[in-house]
């Protein structure tokens, strides 16, 4: 029969637990336990030694403590505009004009010139893929077309509304949208599909714009206004999407340069603070925490944690075991526009996250956990007796835990 400690802890009998091993619980383990769980796309390379119930005369012991933990820590961080995205041109056209590093370009002003023609900023999730010259076309790039008009004050009419049929025309007749009759998402079920004269039509979905008469003629409108040829017709090269304003970090081109080739490089037009981190300092830093930086002038600023990466940069070689760059998560912050902030276009900064704290606690050194392979974590007491514990707040090297027979001052194997 099995033998019970005092503590209530199960041992095995002594020549089963010579065949147990439990792995030393590495750090990022327990980090992800200290998140509630949360997995970060990263694992240790290394090959840590396992350790049996028997080892203790190898390894060192320490002391169960009771103590104060806190996660809070301040860490270097890099103030700029986030990472820059490279823009590239298209077709066969010459650039001729470029604007300047620093500025900042919004919603229907021109990125640059090719042939003397502006080519428009617009804000959209979905890029110009084709050009939009047939009435009746449909698609979420129409859309976007659609909805930067209406915003830049045009009058683009009346739009068909999802569930739409859209049968585009024959001889330049103007398409009408009509009604499913028979509530059918068949598009062979809906109006005039089998005629031969007309082309196949068209279900309007949720998210889709149709190029209509009416947008037509707001197209042409805008063209006339920003001084392209006023031609109805919309192609890749004539506008860019993206998701807002921006601000021109680089200029990688020049006019005379052809136009299909990287002419800038953009950023958000908001300052934010990056911090790169080990993935054991990660602790419980969120999305949404509030942080203090601390600026170059020794002035400090309100910021908003708006990522915590998952993909771990850096690490150790898999194939060679060699080291490389450090393994780093990279934690986004914005800031509060103050006037402090708007004169700094880059500089270092010293950000502090606030964490979380217990009070009274028991804790130990994270090397004197065991992650036992059926689950859950143990202390071994010098003897060889494990010891089922609770793991709480991780927080410099130390983890909280609590169990039965836990006390300040009872000796547990670690590393060494």
């Amino acid at each position: 029969m099995a033998e019970s400690d005092t503590d209530g802890a199960a041992v095995a009998p002594r020549r089963r637990a010579r065949r147990r091993t439990a792995a030393v619980a590495a750090v990022v383990v327990a980090a992800a336990a200290a998140t509630g769980g949360a997995v970060i796309g990263w694992q240790s390379h290394g090959s840590p030694s396992a350790r049996t119930a028997t080892d203790s005369a190898r390894v060192a012991t320490t002391a169960v403590v009771r103590t104060d933990l806190s996660d809070a820590q301040t860490l270097d961080g890099t103030l700029g505009y986030g990472p820059a995205r490279t823009l590239k041109g298209t077709g066969d056209g010459t650039v001729t004009w470029l604007p300047a590093m620093g500025a900042t370009v919004t919603r229907g002003r021109q990125l640059y010139r090719v042939d003397d023609q502006p080519v428009a900023l617009f804000y959209g999730a979905t890029p110009l893929f084709r050009t939009l010259d047939t009435r009746g076309t449909v698609g979420t790039d129409v859309k976007v077309v659609a909805d930067n008009l209406v915003r830049l004050g045009y009058d683009i009419g009346a739009q068909p509304a999802p569930g739409s049929w859209v049968t585009p025309p024959v001889s330049g007749a103007t398409p009408t949208p009509t009604p499913d009759p028979s509530g059918s998402t068949d598009p062979s079920s809906g109006p005039s599909a089998t005629a031969s004269t007309t082309a196949a039509p068209v279900r309007v979905k949720s998210g889709d714009g149709t190029l209509t008469a009416s947008l037509v003629s707001a197209i042409k409108r805008w063209q006339t206004h920003v001084g392209m040829a006023p031609t109805g017709v919309v192609g890749p090269g004539d506008v860019v999407a993206l998701s807002g304003k921006v601000r021109i970090s680089a200029v990688q081109a020049q006019p005379g340069d052809p136009a299909a080739e990287p002419l800038l490089s953009v950023t958000s037009t908001g300052r934010k603070v990056t911090v790169q981190l080990d993935p054991t300092e990660v602790g419980s830093i969120r999305s949404g925490d509030t942080v203090s930086v601390a600026l170059p002038d020794t002035s400090t600023v309100r910021g908003t944690v708006t990522a915590v990466g998952r993909i771990v940069q850096g690490g150790t070689d898999n194939d060679s075991g060699a080291g490389t760059d450090p393994a780093q998560l990279t934690v986004t912050i914005s800031l509060a526009e103050t006037a402090a902030v708007r004169r700094l276009d880059s500089a270092p900064v010293q950000v502090t996250f606030a964490g979380s704290a217990r009070k009274g606690v028991l804790a130990v050194p994270v090397g004197a956990l065991l992650a036992l392979r059926e689950g859950g974590y143990a202390v071994q007491l010098p003897g060889g007796r494990l010891i089922a514990v609770k793991t709480g707040l991780f927080a410099k090297g130390m983890v909280e835990i609590s169990g039965t027979g836990l006390g300040a001052g009872l000796k547990v194997v670690t590393t060494s």
